[in-house]
């Protein structure tokens, strides 16, 4: 005997089921997929969503105070890194005009962090 069980058609399976009078409550469009063990799916979600690991994001927020100054850094919160971006919250017109004038500074001395080669701008948002 197989360890696989047979898989039968939609059609087979509803006309089987017609035979049995049990409705057929799968969508027709409906497409199954092979099913994938839950270990390999969790660990690739930990991954990519940096869950128990210090993500890019974490390390730049415990340094922001020493790479814009306290003054700055009360009124301005990194956000997030998305494709070589990182999205600054900026509270205050005055700071948002000082971070723009030291953007270049800012994003070398990100770069300088470990695991934060990719951040290439600074995209500084009013929030």
């Amino acid at each position: 005997m197989s360890a696989q069980p047979h898989h039968f058609s939609k059609l087979a399976e509803e006309l089987i089921g017609d035979l049995r009078h049990v409705p057929f409550a799968e969508p027709r469009r409906q497409v199954k997929r092979p099913v994938q063990p839950l270990g390999a799916l969790v660990e690739e979600l930990l991954h990519k969503h940096h869950i128990g690991r210090d993500s890019p994001e974490h390390i730049i927020r415990d340094q922001w105070a020493q790479l814009v100054g306290t003054a700055n850094a009360a009124y301005s919160h990194p956000v997030v890194i998305e494709r070589g971006r990182l999205t600054v919250l900026v509270s205050h017109a005055v700071v948002r005009n000082e971070l723009f004038m030291h953007r270049d500074a800012i994003v070398a001395k990100i770069r300088e962090l470990p695991g934060c080669k990719e951040v290439r701008v600074l995209n500084l948002r009013t929030g």
